[in-house]
């Protein structure tokens, strides 16, 4: 398959999943700003921050290595050998587990049984939820590998509103059963999310006629198990020898990512209230983030990794697919300056009334608007750095892989003393600011690696990064308007002055948007040619 071709199905799946991922998350939206006004601030701080903590970090640790490892791998690699060592996934799920619950039970603070009940069991269950998520992963791989555009969008959708549904109805109806309701919940999530992959591929492979069926390297669910045979090795030890490395990458990238609850968790920095409060932020500001750069960001990592030879100079690789390679990224890195910023100036002016239209009062009163204003700004940068480490690490040798872990371990470090001293400072908003230095450090490093990797080739992809006049005006323009605006219609005089803000808003966005089309013709051909391709590959689907 030519560069070209997969980059059509990588546009193709990023494209499906971004309209797919609008409409399922916006039900998920309105459900949890329904739930929401029925929970304490505390509740939703022990679920969302403690609990989930559990989940994502036992799952993380499990699993994030070794899909970076199987889906850097060749098309003709022994799939037998791939699928047994991501079934090694389960038993280091069950570990992790056990360890970390013992931690939740033993170590940390528990919360006061008479506001959160049920605490013991919650941390069983979440537990146990993340093990069966990665029964699931064999499936995950292989889809991902294949370019099945619909099925990881709908399948994680669909369990996310399921659970939502199941979250309200046990809310309204057993509000007593404390954290019963978001463990049973989020077992039930996990459940579903795997029945989708198996549902999925048992009638995929039991349909002999489908084209799809016909390019799977397995023919039946049965080679998805895992096999010994004294003909071959039990796993493939280069892709093993990966996953080791991207493992203690991860296990750093973990503590960056999820850095701030940590910090919550094991310093006890905030109460649960206020845990609950930031949370409830954090996860507003972070959905454009979910919605629109994590699908391009997956989607185009299988790209690069297909298109590049990992560890092998420019000058060394195909021509044709460098410069494929080097356009997507020039595209992508304009296309993510031009969303970050534009979260981050019309985020100023709106993160008062976004905050009190989904919460109430209890999130758009004291510090809720400065934290979601901070967090738009946190948003630019991780559009820029999901798109610079996309290419990083498909690009990247396995030496520099282990090079750069030692980068990770220097700002894991880092990042932990930073939030704790900036959060003694100015409290909750010390997490972003913590998280905006880190982000830039990790940027930096993969402006570095890029502009190493091109400076022997034609192709200068940083471009992207440069913005015309023009358009840099209309967003400046755009700032100050909404801001007048905020101060004048917003947020204590009644609806029509907010409706007549949100008009100010849609005007100045219309401006910039427009401007945009007239100065940054090259982006709009790419996005106008990859839509187009997408279309068409549907089409013929």
């Amino acid at each position: 398959m030519g560069s070209r071709e997969v980059l059509g199905q990588a546009a193709r799946l990023a494209s499906s999943g971004l309209l797919l991922q609008v409409l399922f998350r916006l039900i998920t939206f309105v459900l949890n700003a329904f739930i929401l006004r029925f929970l304490s601030k505390e509740i939703v701080g022990i679920v969302n921050v403690r609990l989930t903590l559990l989940y994502s970090t036992t799952v993380f640790l499990a699993r994030e290595a070794f899909r970076r490892a199987c889906l850097s791998g060749g098309a003709q690699r022994d799939w037998n050998q791939t699928f047994n060592l991501l079934w090694l996934t389960v038993p280091l799920g069950m570990f992790w587990s056990l360890l970390l619950g013992w931690v939740w039970l033993q170590l940390l603070e528990v919360p006061d049984p008479n506001a959160v009940p049920h605490y013991g069991s919650g941390v069983v269950l979440f537990g146990l939820s993340a093990v069966v998520e990665l029964l699931g992963e064999p499936f995950w791989v292989l889809a991902q590998a294949q370019m099945f555009v619909k099925l990881k969008v709908i399948a994680e959708s669909l369990s996310v509103i399921l659970k939502s549904v199941l979250t309200a109805f046990l809310v309204l109806w057993s509000p007593h059963w404390g954290l019963y309701i978001f463990s049973l919940a989020q077992l039930f999530y996990t459940a579903v999310l795997v029945l989708c992959y198996v549902i999925y591929f048992t009638k995929l492979l039991g349909s002999s006629e489908s084209t799809k069926q016909q390019t799977l390297p397995v023919s039946r669910m049965t080679d998805m198990l895992p096999s010994i045979t004294r003909s071959r090795a039990f796993v493939n030890w280069k892709e093993a020898k990966l996953t080791w490395s991207f493992f203690k990458q991860s296990f750093l990238k973990q503590i960056l990512t999820e850095g701030e609850r940590y910090v919550m968790t094991f310093l006890n920095v905030l109460n649960f209230g206020d845990q609950g409060v930031y949370d409830i932020v954090n996860n507003l500001g972070s959905l454009v983030a979910r919605l629109i750069f994590q699908p391009i960001e997956e989607s185009f990592y299988i790209f690069f990794a297909k298109v590049l030879e990992r560890g092998k100079d420019a000058t060394l690789q195909k021509q044709e697919d460098m410069a494929v390679a080097a356009t997507v990224l020039e595209s992508l890195l304009k296309l993510a300056l031009l969303a970050g910023l534009t979260i981050t100036i019309f985020g100023f002016a709106y993160s008062q009334l976004a905050l009190d239209i989904y919460g109430g009062v209890m999130l758009s009163s004291g510090s809720g608007p400065v934290l979601l204003r901070s967090y738009c700004l946190y948003v630019l940068l991780l559009a820029i750095n999901g798109v610079t480490e996309c290419f990083t690490f498909a690009a990247m040798s396995k030496e520099e892989v282990d090079r750069y872990n030692f980068t990770m371990l220097a700002l894991s470090s880092s990042f932990l003393v930073l939030s704790y001293l900036l959060t003694q400072w100015c409290g909750s908003v010390g997490f972003i600011l913590a998280n905006c230095f880190n982000m830039g450090i990790r940027i930096t490093q993969s402006l570095c690696f890029i502009h190493r990797y091109y400076r022997k080739s034609p192709h200068r992809p940083l471009v992207g990064l440069c913005l015309s006049p023009a358009l840099l005006g209309a967003f400046a323009l755009s700032g100050g308007i909404t801001g007048i605006s905020e101060v004048l219609l917003c947020c204590e005089q009644g609806w029509p002055a907010r409706l007549a803000h949100i008009a100010v808003g849609a005007l100045c966005l219309g401006m910039t948007v427009g401007t945009a089309f007239l100065t940054e013709t090259r982006l709009i051909h790419f996005v106008r040619t990859q839509l187009g391709v997408s279309r068409l590959a549907d089409k013929t689907l």
